[in-house]
């Protein structure tokens, strides 16, 4: 039933002899059970592709609680958890506040579609932190926010055509599903079946880090060029962080050419900082996109910008945008708890402090031992790449090969309790829930998996 290499029995019904320094994996059967019977009613039975574990060894874990930074599988398994829900569980799961305001929300209802106070309140204490936008407005994803933030774009400036950079990602909607090509500047090529060719070939595709890619398409594409959308902190493909002077060129080569420019800050946002990477790189966009960490990780987007430019969407003007869920009550009162909470005095310095401390103790390890590896980190978030490199700023400069150094440690982590998430391309998160013991337990069970992995390489 299982697929972890250690719990596959040969011909001779003998266990797969432990490799060095590796722990027996932990028991999985509930979780596979639960497994084999979604497969039955879900496509790979998951409802997002990389929870299927397909990066990884063994069958998914079917998660049934989460406090503070822990987390609790079907087989009672305990974990240290370090993806935090992809990124928006900032205060840890199931903090009292978020916990007890939503409760007292949902006593009235749980969904109106129809205003309520609780949309200005959290729409308040978001404008009021960040000087970055003047008006808001709320969706159900991340994927909505980036989507309507681009339908935004194409209307105000009455022009087609977007840049992305290889390596972004900004949702499952069609004109953002595109890779690059094979040339310096290319029309993206589409990543999914079903997205039509017209749709990809508005979407102009150029490498992270490359300016002159930039030059070349606003010339190629010139008065057609509606915005150039980035993740200004690159965490979905790696940690690809870029340079300041990088994202500032961006900025002036969209004021010259009369086109917007978008900040994907789905994963960035409110991590980095309660302004962000906006704020963190002081760096105006005309638009920004949230995600669920607005809405303490309920599903909740949103997307922002000046006045005038958020001006232009329904009813006051022509881009038309709608949601029976925007601003549901039960998302707004999660947000209004967890982002009263960042918005107090220091939290952001001990955050970071605290992943500064951890993960600059797992690079000094590392390099201790010489190992072939390194940690990348901004804010609360960091990635482990197995490189030598001191940056990687492109998908290009990573190697496929290292994901298999990942696949061994991801496996020799979740026996020792830490959970990360299953794919080596994803980031991790820490919370203000980890405790400095929580960490320490955690380096200490780093260290030995990085051992485990090179000396098993």
């Amino acid at each position: 039933m299982f697929d972890s290499i250690k719990n596959i029995f040969n011909n001779n019904n003998e266990e797969t002899p432990l490799l060095y320094g590796e722990k027996p994996d932990i028991i999985r059967e509930k979780s596979a059970e639960l497994y084999e019977k979604a497969k039955q009613y879900f496509p790979g039975g998951v409802n997002s592709p990389v929870r299927a574990f397909k990066s990884v060894y063994g069958t998914p874990l079917f998660i049934e609680k989460g406090d503070g930074c822990r987390l609790w599988d079907a087989d009672g398994n305990e974990f240290i958890d370090f993806c935090c829900s992809w990124g928006p569980l900032i205060l840890g799961h199931n903090h009292p506040k978020v916990r007890e305001k939503v409760i007292e929300v949902m006593q009235n209802g749980m969904s109106f579609g129809a205003p309520t106070a609780l949309e200005t309140e959290l729409a308040e204490l978001i404008i009021k932190n960040n000087k970055f936008i003047e008006k808001i407005r709320f969706t159900s994803s991340g994927t909505e926010a980036v989507m309507s933030a681009i339908r935004l774009a194409r209307g105000a400036t009455k022009r087609d055509k977007i840049i992305k950079f290889e390596g972004c990602y900004h949702g499952h909607s069609d004109s953002l599903l595109v890779k690059a090509g094979s040339g310096l500047v290319t029309f993206g090529e589409t990543s999914s079946a079903g997205i039509p060719k017209a749709f990809a070939d508005e979407t102009v595709v150029v490498s992270l880090n490359d300016k002159e890619a930039v030059k070349t398409a606003f010339e190629q594409f010139k008065d057609q060029i509606a915005c150039v959308i980035i993740e200004p902190v690159p965490a979905n493909n790696g940690l690809l962080l870029q340079d300041a002077e990088y994202l500032q060129f961006l900025r002036d080569i969209c004021t010259a050419n009369g086109a917007l420019l978008i900040f994907d800050e789905v994963i960035s946002g409110f991590r980095v900082g309660f302004e962000g990477a906006a704020g963190y790189y002081n760096i105006q966009p005309d638009i920004i996109t949230y995600g669920k960490i607005i809405g303490g990780g309920l599903p909740v987007g949103a997307y922002g910008a000046s006045a005038t430019l958020m001006s232009n969407i329904s009813p006051d003007g022509a881009v038309y945008q709608a949601g029976t869920l925007s601003g549901n009550p039960v998302a707004m009162a999660a947000g209004i708890a967890q982002l009263s909470e960042l918005a107090k005095s220091n939290f952001y310095k001990e955050l970071n402090s605290k992943t500064e401390e951890f993960t600059n103790a797992i690079q000094r390890y590392a390099s201790s031992k010489s190992y072939q590896f390194k940690v990348f980190r901004i804010g609360s978030i960091f990635w482990f790449a197995f490189t030598d490199a001191e940056k990687v700023q492109t998908s290009e400069a990573i190697d496929p090969a290292s994901m298999e150094k990942f696949k061994m440690m991801h496996r020799e982590l979740l026996n020792r309790g830490m959970y990360f998430g299953p794919s080596g391309y994803e980031v991790g998160f820490v919370s203000a829930a980890h405790n400095k013991i929580d960490l320490e337990k955690a380096k200490r069970a780093i260290f030995e998996c990085l051992d485990i992995v090179f000396k098993n390489k």
